[in-house]
């Protein structure tokens, strides 16, 4: 399969930069370039790529919001975010959009292409590593007044889940892999991928990230076994 990709960025020599790099890749064609997050749905419309590679800080419209207004369209491509950041508060918002997840613009060029690879396939770009790593720049265990909103709301929203589904979800959040919770919670890795595919579905959530930003968001990872009401 040959992965249709759009590169956004401010910075010509970046997309340059990135297209030589990218379009050297036999399974990957860059089918077009864009500026700012303003041009981003007519050239999704036009191009119809499979990946969207978005820079974070634009002139105009930004990659976060545009990647907000992308991922809430029907059949959205993927998107992947750009940065010079770890792991910061942006990163965090484009995630909670949807992004699949994100690169640094000084990756090595065989690790962006995997990136894009690996989106392409469904899979986020984040290993329980870095989604650890992102959690621990939004709130501690004890939630301030501006995150207690945050925190019922990410309740709320996990209540649909069932017993099993909600230890699942939490796993997720602790940055554990399928086979690491099908190991502490006695069951095998299929039966987590199915369980983490209706935690999905039910929560209308694209990938696990989003299920791990929840859980942190609701407070169940400071809690024994992600219990605790609202």
């Amino acid at each position: 399969m040959t992965i249709r990709l759009l590169i956004v960025d401010d910075d010509p020599l970046v997309r340059a930069g990135l297209s030589f790099m990218l379009g050297g890749a036999e399974d990957i064609t860059i089918v077009g370039e864009g500026a700012d997050g303003s041009e981003v749905p007519a050239l999704v419309d036009r191009l119809a790529p499979d990946v969207v590679l978005m820079d974070i800080r634009m002139p105009a419209v930004d990659g976060l919001t545009a990647t907000e207004e992308l991922r809430s369209r029907p059949g959205a491509p993927e998107v992947v975010v750009l940065t010079t950041f770890h792991a910061d508060e942006q990163v965090l918002r484009a995630l909670r959009a949807g992004a699949a997840g994100f690169v640094l613009k000084d990756t090595a060029p065989a690790e962006i292409v995997a990136a894009v690879r690996r989106v392409a396939a469904g899979d986020p770009v984040l290993s329980p590593a870095v989604t650890r790593q992102l959690m621990s720049h939004v709130a501690g265990p004890d939630a301030t007044p501006r995150q207690r909103p945050r925190r019922a709301t990410a309740r709320e929203r996990l209540a649909p889940l069932a017993g099993r589904e909600r230890e699942v979800a939490v796993a997720v959040g602790q940055g554990r892999s399928n086979a690491e919770i099908a190991a502490a919670l006695y069951m095998s890795v299929p039966t987590v991928k199915t369980h983490v595919s209706r935690i999905l579905a039910k929560l209308d959530l694209n990938n696990r990230v989003q299920i791990a930003l929840l859980v942190h968001d609701a407070g169940l990872l400071d809690l024994p076994d992600g219990e605790g009401g609202a």
